[in-house]
């Protein structure tokens, strides 16, 4: 124990000294990454085990089969390597992103020791567990600002930011400086009066929060953490979000991390660019989640046009390996993604398809792989899971803590997992496809020439193993498809095409001496209105 503070202690500091961060060939994955999906569960909206109507940590227990049953040779599980938690420590909201005990799990969920069970569960399955963890803010109802807000001596006064004037708007132009219920001044809380925002210059604060994630990881069991709002950790001045304190802090945290669990797994929540998103690598978190490739795929699959889609991908391809970032097609503070493509399942499918043999590291926010719709306010992007057309949606012998959505006696697990040609069965095939074929899990991306705006085409490749993705983005069939690269792709020679989602295959094709794909035809006829093909590629002369 002593040993292992000890390296953290001296990794930290080395990261504070400015020393080199670990290489990229000095670290390496949790081995569950390669050719991963996870999976974004809310606890509360899961499954109910106890018919109060809110789901808990008994009944993500009894579902877990449906995630992913721990059988390599099973193909009725969802397969996801890994599950992420929204909040489950205590605090007053449904939600859970205003903590007030960090080490105390919600008791609407359960207890300390029932989650303990499910992380042990998971792992027999081989189901990593990320928790949500809360950073820049506490509850206002939290002991700590409790004490802050209510005497000027406390220690805690300093955890916290105040002022006895507001210090100006926050990063959206609306207030962030609430008034203080105890006396004449104000507190920062970027996110409402009910979460005020922590302060980063304190040192006890830093120590906190990595007391708080040795206590998950060494005492809870977890794989890692999603960590909420992390752009927003630390203000400096004018500057109110990815200021230089936020990275300083994360390094610190990672370097943190890797000193008591080095293949501890962390994917960060900063809403930016790819450009900005660039200086939060290499040396703080593992991960990010990658939103602008949520709009730029979405937006292709709206629009039926390949141009969005991949100059974002090969962005991040470029800078970092595929396990460091996320896309994500939708998550709890997005409009589902069936609302986004108008409830059209051909545009879903086609979404999913292109989202699970990109590149990157891919969450499936829950309901999302069975087509469930939901819209802000932000309860109805949260809705309990459609398990079964039943009044309580199978997710609750009683009445459910929100109302489902309408649709939910056609879109459930129940109707859809018998159908083979679902939408649950398409994520099924295609997250287990990615988990087996080494191009899709981490292969590198490579853009194809098709003559046609609407049909994307793409080879991921591994070594000598290639996958051919062509997805007609439009409305109408598209004919005379011919495929071109404009670079050396693969070894010369000629490959035979087997389709992997339905199968029997396209035809063969030829790669001449230098490497190029020169007009290959991959159909006779022409690749229906949203229609996509994804073809293993076997060099056989």
């Amino acid at each position: 124990m002593f040993a292992l503070a000890l390296a953290a202690v001296v990794a930290a500091c080395a990261s504070l000294r400015g020393q080199a961060p670990p290489s990229r060939a000095s670290v390496r994955p949790p081995a569950w990454t390669h050719g991963a999906v996870c999976y974004e569960v809310f606890v509360r909206s899961f499954y109910d085990s106890n018919g109060d109507g809110v789901g808990d940590l008994d009944g993500l227990i009894s579902k877990l089969d449906y995630i992913n049953d721990g059988n390599p040779a099973s193909t009725h599980d969802l397969g996801a390597s890994c599950i992420w938690l929204m909040p489950v420590a205590a605090s007053p909201t449904y939600h859970g992103y205003d903590v007030t005990d960090y080490y105390t799990v919600q008791p609407a969920y359960g207890t300390n020791a029932d989650f303990r069970r499910l992380v042990a569960a998971a792992h027999r399955r081989g189901i990593a567990v990320l928790v949500d963890m809360v950073l820049n803010h506490t509850s206002n109802r939290h002991p700590h600002f409790v004490a802050a807000l209510h005497d000027t001596t406390s220690p805690y006064r300093a955890w916290y930011r105040f002022a006895r004037v507001p210090q100006g708007k926050g990063p959206w132009g609306a207030p962030v400086w609430q008034r203080s219920p105890v006396r004449d001044e104000y507190y920062y809380a970027v996110f409402g009066p009910d979460m005020p925002d922590l302060n980063y210059d304190t040192p006890a604060v830093r120590r906190e929060a990595e007391k708080i994630a040795s206590y998950w990881i060494r005492t809870m069991g977890v794989d890692g953490f999603r960590l909420d709002a992390v752009q927003y950790l630390a203000e400096q001045g004018t500057c109110e979000n990815n200021c230089p304190g936020t990275h300083d802090f994360l390094r610190e945290y990672a370097a943190y991390l890797r000193g008591i669990s080095p293949q501890a797994y962390t994917v960060g929540e900063v809403w930016t660019s790819v450009d900005s998103l660039m200086s939060y690598y290499p040396d703080q978190l593992t991960s990010y989640f990658a939103f602008t490739l949520m709009d730029s795929l979405t937006k292709a699959v709206n629009t039926g046009t390949a141009a969005p889609l991949f100059p974002g991908y090969e962005r991040m391809q470029r800078a970092e390996p595929g396990y460091r970032w996320s896309p994500i097609l939708d998550n709890h503070d997005k409009t589902r993604v069936m609302t986004t493509l108008g409830g059209d399942v051909a545009r879903a499918k086609l979404a999913a398809t292109l989202l699970l043999t990109l590149p990157g590291l891919p969450f499936v926010y829950y309901g999302e792989e069975i087509g469930m719709t939901g819209d802000k306010p932000d309860p109805r992007l949260r809705t309990p899971m459609q398990w079964a057309p039943t009044s309580g949606v199978g997710f609750t012998t009683g009445t459910p803590w929100e109302r489902p959505q309408r649709d939910s006696l056609t879109v459930n697990v129940a109707t859809e997992d018998t159908a083979s040609g679902s939408l649950l069965n398409l994520y099924r095939r295609l997250i287990h496809l990615r988990k087996t074929h080494d191009a899709l899990a981490a292969g590198t991306l490579v853009r194809l020439e098709s003559g046609d705006a609407h049909v994307a085409a793409y080879v991921r490749r591994s070594g000598a193993h290639a996958v051919l993705v062509i997805a007609n983005l439009g409305g109408e069939p598209a004919a005379g498809i011919s495929i071109s690269s404009l670079d050396s792709v693969l070894a010369p020679g000629t490959y035979a095409a087997r389709e992997l989602l339905r199968g029997p295959g396209g035809a063969a094709m030829h790669v001449g001496a230098d490497g190029h794909v020169r007009g290959y035809r991959p159909l006779a006829a022409a690749l229906a209105a949203r229609e996509s093909l994804v073809l293993d590629l076997t060099l056989m002369h």
